[in-house]
């Protein structure tokens, strides 16, 4: 399981990711796994991932190939990134997108946070994209990190890392899914 959260904060992008990966009752943490880390760099963006550990491994080998659509700048390019990355994880790695009779779209099984210069987004398993004004949390422990980040947005000494830190660390607290340390990158955003 997974906690992702990003903020945006005083002129700053902040993205923070748990550690620890969840199979079954088993937990593998960070002490034993190098490869620990749930946010990957796509150029200058990074991406957090939620779903199946074997995710990261993927969105690394499909956006490191020279031909990949990789535009992370608004949510109608993040929409059109991810639509085709949809069609590769069915026909490349197999995905196996699941069905409800309640659904009118094949889920990517996997919800992605994003920052960049340009801001902070939000991909759905079904591929909604949101950009977010302030903050916001994907995951098993999200509930947690996004009543952390209500809490401490507004404090004024707090930058977005610390905001998204606090989250992080507020899920593992209380999300037995959400293990610390906790990864943090964060991005300078571009003047609009």
């Amino acid at each position: 399981m997974t906690t992702i959260a990003v903020v945006r904060k005083n002129g700053y992008a902040a993205i923070a990711a748990d550690t620890m990966t969840k199979w079954g009752s088993g937990k593998e943490t960070a002490e034993y796994i190098i490869n620990h880390s749930k946010i990957l760099k796509v150029g200058s963006t990074y991406i957090g991932v939620t779903g199946s550990a074997t995710f990261k491994t993927i969105l690394q080998d499909y956006f490191g190939r020279s031909r990949a659509y990789a535009r992370f700048d608004t949510p109608f390019e993040i929409f059109k990134t991810w639509h085709k990355l949809h069609a590769a994880l069915k026909q490349e790695y197999f995905l196996v997108t699941g069905h409800s009779e309640e659904d009118v779209l094949e889920s990517s099984r996997m919800d992605a946070l994003i920052i960049n210069a340009r801001g902070i987004f939000g991909v759905a398993a079904h591929r909604t994209v949101q950009e977010f004004s302030k903050f916001y949390a994907f995951g098993s422990g999200g509930d947690f990190a996004m009543g952390s980040m209500h809490s401490t947005y507004a404090e004024p000494g707090r930058s977005a890392e610390s905001v998204a830190r606090a989250a992080i660390e507020a899920a593992a607290e209380f999300d037995d899914s959400t293990g610390l340390p906790a990864d943090c990158f964060t991005v300078k955003l571009a003047r609009r």
